[in-house]
């Protein structure tokens, strides 16, 4: 059985680091209001644009003269994998929950026989990645001296990807994120934007007149397309790590009380037992004498 001084160091211990994690749950809490807005206030313009696209490709379709980044290079034998994680830890399974969905698509790739490329977003992904995948790894984009995403952040990543399809070293390039649903539920996302996949637009009865083509359109919106969805899901991840943080965090500090108790009840046996075992060893003494 532990002495009563370790047991009092333990627990003062464990108070600090309770302190600690209560800090850093109220602090991930205030960051996740300012995520979560600029996420939900970001997915009506995603979602309209989407449709807009979804329109001019299906009035363009997979004609000889579309633009290759909607009818593809005619091969889908290397596949870049652009995986978005955080560039801090402490956030529960957000992380790792990316992670898992990369290496899963990843391995069917490799055993269907195609090349797989990937490019890390964030320092936590290249980190649980380069071990398995390392030899595979082509870039990373450090986004940690970023306070707050922008689309700038995103136009960059974006250009990075274009450059490299434009140079041919892959057919087909997908992001990984996790989508935000609430503080304790983050769904890992998948999602194809190069060649380009847009959901059928719903006002099928609308005829529109585009100028000067939708060819021209098409080549024009399609990299911009690109960077709205890794924006999107930049937004997505924002608020997803720190409702992912906040849960944890949140966890900590009640295990954390927990264990306090625990130990607040051993530490009073432990005193109880000796200062019992003093005043026998008193009364022995005295009935001695």
């Amino acid at each position: 059985m532990p002495n009563l001084s370790d047991l009092k160091n333990r627990i003062a211990s464990v108070k600090s680091t309770r302190k600690i994690t209560k800090a850093m749950q109220m602090v991930a809490s205030a960051k996740l209001r300012r995520a979560q807005d600029a996420a939900q206030a970001g997915r009506p313009y995603a979602e309209r644009f989407n449709a807009v696209m979804a329109g001019l490709a299906a009035s363009v379709g997979a004609s000889e003269g579309g633009p290759k980044l909607l009818t593809g290079t005619g091969s889908d034998q290397t596949h870049l994998l652009v995986v978005m994680t955080a560039e801090r830890g402490l956030c529960g399974g957000f992380n790792s929950n990316i992670v898992k969905l990369v290496r899963i698509a990843a391995k069917q790739l490799l055993a269907e026989g195609k090349t797989v490329k990937i490019l890390t977003v964030g320092k936590k992904g290249r980190e649980s990645l380069k071990r398995e995948f390392g030899a595979v790894l082509v870039d990373h984009v450090d986004l940690s001296d970023v306070k707050r995403v922008g689309y700038d952040n995103a136009f960059a990543i974006a250009q990075n990807v274009l450059h490299r399809f434009d140079a041919g070293e892959f057919d087909v390039a997908k992001i990984f994120y996790s989508e935000f649903g609430s503080v304790v539920n983050q769904i890992p996302t998948e999602l194809q934007v190069i060649p380009a996949k847009f959901e059928a637009a719903s006002d099928e009865g609308t005829v529109y007149d585009y100028e000067p083509s939708e060819e021209g359109i098409l080549a024009d919106l399609l990299p911009r397309s690109v960077a709205t969805q890794i924006f999107t899901a930049l937004l997505e991840n924002a608020a997803s790590e720190q409702g992912a943080r906040m849960s944890a965090m949140d966890n900590a500090t009640r295990n954390a009380g927990e264990m306090i108790d625990k130990l607040t009840i051993q530490y009073n046996r432990s005193r109880q037992a000796k200062i019992t075992n003093e005043l026998i060893e008193i009364i022995s003494g005295a009935e001695a004498l």
